[in-house]
């Protein structure tokens, strides 16, 4: 369990692309292997500022649910979230052009980590445009473009591993599918 600090959750492809799955956020259950019945991990957590997690033995498992039935059933909760996630996201990614599939990437992220600053909404962790390119399946020369157009459309705001939605209706729309005025 995460105490503190955030994770991004990655994944390499068979061809050696880098996939972002998610980013755990301080209070997320993560490394659950044991709990969906596998012996390994399908992904890799990287801590991408200094984080603490609250960690057990895979083994300890059994005797920890059995013993704290809150764990499990955080545990299940945890597991639908993510399982509703992912069934948007391969919605997103099979039916919409890839400016809604970054906009839509934007708002979960401000929505899981979203701090509100003067000039809108923070994403509160260190989050680059590669970082965009691997959650939606594109390339980072396309969500720079995207990016760089939103910026002079006064959508978000960027910077060095910084990511400001400075206009989230807008954006909410545009993912939406809708028009912008």
């Amino acid at each position: 369990m995460l105490l503190n600090g955030h994770l991004r959750v990655g994944r390499l492809t068979p061809d050696g692309q880098q996939v972002v799955v998610r980013y755990i956020v301080p209070g997320d259950i993560f490394g659950i292997a044991m709990a969906i019945g596998r012996d390994t991990y399908p992904a890799t957590a990287t801590a991408i500022v200094e984080s603490l997690a609250l960690a057990w033995s895979s083994s300890a498992w059994p005797a920890l649910v059995a013993k704290y039935p809150v764990l499990a059933a955080g545990t299940m909760q945890a597991l639908g979230n993510r399982l509703q996630d992912v069934q948007a996201r391969v919605v997103e990614m099979s039916t919409e052009e890839v400016e809604r599939r970054v906009a839509h990437a934007l708002l979960r992220l401000a929505r899981q980590s979203g701090r509100k600053i003067e000039q809108g909404i923070e994403i509160d962790f260190p989050i680059t445009r590669q970082d965009v390119a691997e959650m939606t399946g594109t390339t980072l020369h396309t969500v720079s473009r995207i990016l760089s157009a939103w910026e002079d459309r006064g959508l978000v705001q960027g910077g060095r591993q910084r990511i400001i939605l400075t206009d989230a209706h807008r954006l909410f729309l545009l993912a939406e599918g809708q028009s912008e005025s």
